[in-house]
């Protein structure tokens, strides 16, 4: 199995072939240049030759002192050789080499043709010239004089070999200094990530108040070290909330346990009659009921951890669903002395008993608080963007700080459980939030001069 290579080796390899890429490419442009730059002076100074040759020939009409002079003016040129020729007759000549037959049939001197003789090689032009003053020259039958020159570039070819040598060595060089540095340049710019990875590690069940670094990094991994802090905080507030959760249900547990192992432990501790029994036994389901419906809610409270899905979804007439709680918490009411109302009307889109159960939370919790003959009101109204039911009662106001945490699990505004003959554990208005986040809606909470209001807000179906 091949093994993953780090960010690092894969940056570093990267910008090394870009590298090698862009040096490669600069390598054949600089030979290339210099080769042409090499023929572009080779054909300036065979077409100076040729103006040379040409002003000689024009000043020197018989052939007889033609030669004569041309050696003169050119035997001092290294390196060139010069074919002289009218028809097949041959003027001037220098070097003893052999043309090759395509040279003499182009007829635009500014292309020099490049070939070998033996070890050497030749960069050579053709082109006529006029003979005006010469017998049989233009102005007379006879063919016009042809002019072929050829320069040794040998000297040329061994530069260009050189160059190509020293610019391979370059690319090469270079290519590995850029590699280094490219290792360097990444294991710097990625210090970062390392840094983070190091207070990633840090992070431990027992220590989730570790931050990234934000003004330390670059721009492109702030976001992401942003992120992370975000995850982490949101860790940290949940791992506490976790923590507070257990701690609440193992009192919440402990009491009617405790309640339970008392009962039992005095009924087994000497003999009684049936009667007692009963009663014992009646107590002990009385608590087991209790424990029963809080387990219930925590089951329910953990599937909305996960995202619940709604079982079923028709049209829910609010005002029917009130009256119809209202009917059953009557005989509730009148023992409290209070008094039931019900005002205005709307139907939202969710599931029936999910809805009635959050409605009969957010009752039987203004009952509870309400003081005697007071009214609790449901009121029903439609909004902009959906449907309000609130539910209002008349009792001790609730302070502010404790508002927002109404809706936590196991939450009590009264410390001391000063309601001991509710069976309520603290999670049913967590269950309404629960439920109303399932339907898309939301709930809140206002406390005034003694009068609570919940509301629950269902948001208009698309």
């Amino acid at each position: 199995m091949i093994p993953r290579l780090t960010l690092t080796a894969r940056l570093t390899f990267l910008y090394t072939l870009v590298s090698a890429a862009v040096l490669l490419g600069l390598g054949v442009l600089v030979a290339w240049s210099t080769h042409l730059h090499f023929i572009d002076l080779d054909r300036d100074y065979l077409l100076d030759k040729v103006q040379l040759i040409q002003k000689i020939v024009d000043e020197t009409p018989e052939p007889a002192e033609l030669s004569a002079k041309l050696d003169e003016s050119l035997n001092s040129h290294q390196g060139l050789f010069i074919s002289l020729t009218r028809g097949d007759e041959l003027l001037f000549g220098t070097g003893g080499i052999t043309f090759p037959a395509e040279l003499a049939g182009r007829s635009a001197a500014d292309q020099p043709v490049d070939w070998a003789a033996g070890e050497g090689q030749l960069r050579g032009i053709s082109t006529e010239i006029s003979a005006a003053k010469m017998p049989g020259g233009a102005t007379s039958p006879g063919p016009s004089l042809r002019l072929t020159l050829a320069l040794d570039t040998q000297h040329h070819t061994h530069f260009m070999q050189m160059l190509r040598q020293q610019l391979a060595i370059y690319v090469v060089l270079a290519t590995l200094l850029s590699g280094l540095l490219g290792w360097w340049a990444a294991r710097s710019g990625l210090a970062p990530l390392r840094t983070m990875k190091e207070r990633a590690l840090r992070v431990t069940a027992h220590r989730l108040d570790q931050r990234m670094p934000i003004d330390a990094v670059p721009v492109e991994m702030a976001e992401l070290a942003n992120s992370l802090n975000t995850m982490l905080e949101r860790l940290q507030q949940d791992f506490a909330k976790l923590m507070e959760f257990s701690s609440d249900i193992a009192h919440e547990l402990r009491t009617p346990i405790s309640n339970l192992l008392t009962q039992t432990q005095v009924s087994l501790s000497q003999h009684r009659d049936p009667d007692t029994y009963r009663d014992i036994l009646a107590s002990n389901a009385e608590e087991f009921q209790r424990l029963a419906r809080m387990v219930s809610d925590m089951l329910f409270l953990a599937k909305t951890d996960h995202g619940i899905q709604l079982p079923n979804r028709e049209d829910v007439a609010l005002q029917d669903e009130v009256r119809s709680l209202l009917d059953f918490y009557d005989a509730v009411a009148e023992d409290k002395e209070l008094r039931l109302r019900v005002v205005g009307a709307g139907t939202v889109v969710g599931d029936r008993l999910m809805i009635r159960r959050a409605i009969s939370n957010l009752v039987s919790n203004a009952l509870r608080h309400a003081h005697p003959r007071t009214d609790v009101e449901l009121t029903v109204e439609r909004q902009g963007d959906g449907t309000d039911l609130c539910v209002t009662n008349t009792g001790d106001p609730v302070d502010a700080v404790d508002l927002p945490r109404l809706f936590d699990r196991f939450y009590r505004v009264d410390k001391a459980r000063a309601h001991p003959s509710s069976d309520g554990a603290g999670l049913g208005l967590a269950i309404t939030k629960a439920i109303m986040l399932a339907h898309g809606g939301s709930v809140a909470v206002t406390s005034v001069a003694g009068r609570t209001q919940f509301c629950l807000h269902f948001v208009s179906q698309p």
